[in-house]
């Protein structure tokens, strides 16, 4: 069994999806994450500026994010975003005990604002989306620039004359 089957049954256990529901999503996402890939997160989301254009269901791994979306009608399934981490800008989530709901957005490499409403079944849990989002998104937003640790020929700081006062 790969990383991805290893990580994304547990995760959608844990979600407390039914198992139709998994193995009618899997093709979709087997296409879309690479079988080395951890999932973090598997949920049920909608769209709260869409809210009758049918279920969505999230999948969040290490490196990509993918969302499916299926009809309510005719119950079809349909890829609705799939990128890169790396490739979407200005993430943000608002965690909401109150309304037991977490809402995320994040702005895709085309320009386009997808927003996600997340339910939880229990206030508790929507501190642990909060964790895992952070995960997620928080640690790998480190700078990627060039640091300067130090140049060729610079003394270190401890040999440079002048640091420190003789003592006696």
């Amino acid at each position: 069994m790969d990383v991805f089957s290893r990580t994304f049954l547990p995760a959608a256990a844990e979600a407390g999806l039914a198992v139709q529901t998994v193995s009618r999503h899997m093709p979709v996402f087997r296409r879309c994450v690479g079988s080395g890939d951890a999932t973090i997160l598997v949920t049920r989301c909608s769209r709260p500026d869409r809210p009758v254009t049918g279920d969505y269901l999230l999948l969040l791994t290490h490196r990509r994010l993918v969302v499916t979306q299926q009809t309510r009608l005719l119950h079809r399934l349909r890829l609705h975003l799939n990128t890169e981490l790396r490739e979407l800008s200005n993430v943000t989530w608002s965690p909401d005990p109150r309304l037991q709901s977490v809402e995320m957005a994040a702005t895709a490499i085309d320009g386009i604002r997808e927003r996600f409403l997340i339910r939880t079944s229990h206030p508790k849990q929507v501190w642990q989306l909060d964790a895992l989002l952070n995960q997620a998104f928080r640690t790998r937003l480190r700078p990627t620039g060039a640091r300067v640790v130090a140049s060729i020929g610079d003394t270190p700081a401890v040999a440079r004359p002048g640091m420190f006062a003789p003592s006696w």
